[in-house]
């Protein structure tokens, strides 16, 4: 965890997001924990607007964090597989509430939005 480790935090929530916040770093969690196991060019083939740069650079610092575990098999050509570690798998009721969150808001909130706009017209 050095990675956090020297930092100062003033609060558990600054912690919280700095582990796990990002545009990337949620949703990489999110597929991990919902569909198990993955290899890099399948969680690159889930994010489309993820660059290769980007996708690895997350990805070592939640494995650094401890969220992510990297598993490497020494086979040619080379095999990495991504899971969540206990640690990452104790994420998944807040990224859901979270999702439960996006969803009601689009629905309610964006949703009347654009209705209210259209009725403007």
């Amino acid at each position: 965890m050095s990675r956090i480790q020297d930092k100062m935090f003033n609060c558990e929530k600054e912690l919280t997001l700095s582990v796990i916040g990002g545009k990337w770093k949620m949703l990489i969690l999110w597929h991990l924990g919902r569909e198990g196991t993955k290899r890099f060019g399948e969680l690159k083939a889930l994010m489309p607007g993820i660059t290769q740069r980007m996708l690895v650079n997350q990805l070592r610092e939640l494995e650094d964090d401890l969220i992510v575990h990297r598993e490497v098999y020494p086979v040619v050509p080379p095999k990495v597989e991504y899971s969540l570690t206990e640690q990452g798998r104790s994420l998944m009721p807040i990224l859901d509430s979270m999702y439960n969150w996006g969803k009601n808001y689009m629905e309610t909130v964006l949703n009347n939005n654009e209705e209210r706009n259209e009725s403007i017209k």
